[in-house]
């Protein structure tokens, strides 16, 4: 894959002081990927929307400041990447989290100057505006109520209110926090945030949500286009498809427009690229097909298989690598004893 397509890495060493925070495994929830909570545009959006997917239904009324949009998901990409790390370390975590602003603009592949900083400050804003009704599933319970995507936010300046920020302070909706304690993420490319146009975000979320590491998938363009969330007309949403179609440039996935040559009827395929996992040459323990039937059947509600696969992974590395006379049993071993409840 080549970068045609993709912004610029403004940060590709990373910074030494931040390598912790660079270095962390992007996450995000997957009740937020399968819904489209987040605007497409780059201009405020002030009207509700609403959505309806067999028994969920989705309400989403934005504040004043508009809806949040799919770039201001971002510090809740670095905000679930941070607790997701603590709690694989086994640290407690909790809803309120301190965020150094430097640290999620280098994170997010961001500028650094003063614009940045500023539109981080909207961001929090409309994150802590929007309001969602809904009845989503989450982990083992199924929420019908109220809510926002985080319940308080607070900015410290430096020098007055003309500052350079110094530090954020957010406090997690129970809905955002259900789902990182519920193990309801899903691992990402870094690349994400190089995608420069908000529906090649989307469209990268939804295969990852649906393709995950299945050989390909396929949809409709008209029920992509309700699942993007997109408010564009249907030719012109079929024109970006086309365009990212020729440049083929989302992460982990090739992407194709495909047309019923008998009917008027298109629909998009995924396949899946499988880079991420086949850069690391280390010889894993193989695992059968059936394991991860059964894995799915004992682990959490929601969780990720083959995230959970990948943690195993390195844990298995983290203890040096030894010979597993049985790895199937090795992998369910560990899914009970790190992911399930114990007395």
């Amino acid at each position: 894959m080549t970068d045609t397509g993709l912004t610029k890495e403004k940060h590709p060493q990373h910074d030494l002081f931040i390598c912790d925070v660079s270095d962390a495994v992007l996450k995000d929830f997957m009740q937020e990927m399968e819904h489209p909570v987040y605007s497409l545009s780059k201009k405020p959006v002030c009207v509700e929307r609403q959505y309806t997917y067999g028994k969920n239904s989705l309400t989403i009324t934005p504040s004043i400041d508009g809806l949040p949009t799919i770039y201001d998901k971002d510090l809740l990409i670095y905000v679930i990447s941070q607790l997701i790390a603590k709690k694989n370390a086994g640290h407690p975590i909790s809803k309120r989290v301190e965020l150094n602003t430097y640290d999620l603009l280098v994170f997010t592949n961001r500028g650094t100057g003063g614009k940045d900083y500023k539109a981080f400050e909207q961001a929090l804003k409309r994150l802590r505006g929007v309001t969602i009704s809904t009845n989503i599933v989450t982990g083992n319970e199924e929420q019908i109520d109220v809510f926002g995507l985080i319940d308080k936010g607070s900015i410290r300046r430096k020098y007055g209110t003309s500052g350079r920020l110094i530090s954020v302070s957010m406090v997690l909706s129970d809905w955002v926090f259900n789902a990182i304690d519920a193990n309801e993420v899903l691992t990402l490319n870094r690349d994400y945030f190089r995608l420069g146009k908000p529906i090649e975000r989307r469209l990268y979320e939804i295969a990852r949500k649906h393709c995950g590491q299945q050989k390909e998938w396929s949809i409709s363009v008209d029920k992509l286009m309700i699942k993007s969330g997109s408010q564009a007309s249907k030719g012109e949403f079929k024109r970006s498809l086309k365009q990212l179609s020729a440049t083929n440039h989302l992460p982990d996935y090739t992407m194709e427009l495909v047309t019923d040559p008998d009917s008027s009827d298109s629909k998009v395929v995924f396949k899946n690229r499988k880079e991420w996992w086949d850069k690391d040459d280390t010889p894993y323990p193989k695992l059968n097909l059936e394991t991860f039937n059964t894995a799915r059947a004992i682990a959490p509600d929601g969780s990720d298989i083959y995230a959970i696969e990948q943690d195993w992974r390195e844990y298995w590395k983290k203890k040096g690598k030894p010979a597993l006379t049985n790895p199937d049993k090795a992998f369910l071993g560990f899914i009970s004893k790190k992911y399930l409840p114990h007395d």
